[in-house]
């Protein structure tokens, strides 16, 4: 998918809205459970209830991992159904890759070419050598861990050399890499106070935003602070989202939630004048 693809889904949706794909079979409903691919059941139910309020879905691969083959096979199944079903969505593996050479090739080549996502968060930490392979394919993306939402993220992320911040730093030496254009960048709901000053250093990137809704982000101060001219935000909520209720009636719940959430997402495009 092309940034301009996304932008188009973005102004008929009326929505920058990410929904997380963060499956834990232990806060699934239980009538699921029963089922032979409870990951992959309960995810297609969420799909299917929030996708006319959202332009983007990432599963998280650490809840599927954790599952083994059942985990894997349900993760290639929601790829599948996505690219088949909702061509028109964004897909971001959440996989928090960082390796260089030929090991960053083959993570790049597993996520775009065997499971057809469009995008792949990627940490920073190894330089260009462990993010530059993932933008060697065609309207494919990293997003790079850049400012986060934890608490520890204070312990290197602030930490100031020459005038920069490390996070700073990141921004600005990522933009002289082989693809750059090609990158976008994490940055925490929570860190919306930093997002005027990340505007100034990378005024067109798109942004994953995580962190809002059960992590206590702000919607409303990360759109003011980060909304650019071809919108360039994605917001992430997950939990917020999809556990809304845990009972058979989660899937209307999350409906509910997305709806709401795109409701404000709208409002936000109105007044920057995008829509």
């Amino acid at each position: 998918m092309t940034q301009e693809n996304l932008f188009e889904q973005i102004k008929i949706k009326q929505s920058f809205l990410c929904v997380g794909l963060d499956i834990d079979l232990e806060k699934i409903p239980p009538h699921l459970r029963k089922l032979d691919d409870p990951i992959f059941s309960f995810a297609k139910e969420i799909i299917d209830a929030t996708s006319a309020y959202a332009v983007a879905y990432k599963p998280n691969l650490a809840f599927f991992e954790t599952y083994g083959l059942l985990g894997w096979n349900a993760f290639d199944k929601i790829t599948t159904y996505l690219n088949k079903y909702y061509p028109n969505h964004f897909i971001i593996a959440d996989a928090k890759r960082g390796d260089i050479g030929n090991t960053a090739t083959r993570y790049a080549k597993a996520f775009f070419e065997t499971y057809d996502v469009d995008a792949v968060t990627v940490a920073p930490y190894m330089g260009k050598d462990a993010v530059e392979p993932f933008l060697a394919f065609d309207n494919k993306y990293a997003i790079l861990l850049t400012l986060t939402s934890n608490s520890g993220a204070s312990d290197f992320q602030f930490t100031e050399s020459e005038g920069d911040k490390l996070y700073e730093r990141i921004l600005r030496t990522s933009r002289s890499w082989t693809g750059a254009e090609q990158l976008m960048y994490v940055v925490g709901a929570t860190k919306a106070t930093a997002l005027t000053a990340i505007r100034k250093i990378i005024p067109n990137a798109f942004l994953l935003v995580p962190g809002v809704g059960a992590q206590g982000g702000n919607l409303e101060a990360v759109a003011k602070a980060g909304l650019n001219e071809q919108c360039g935000l994605l917001v992430n909520s997950s939990r917020g989202i999809i556990y809304r209720a845990q009972n058979e009636n989660f899937a209307d719940a999350a409906k509910n939630e997305a709806k709401k959430l795109q409701e404000e997402m709208a409002l936000y495009l109105t007044q920057k004048g995008i829509l």
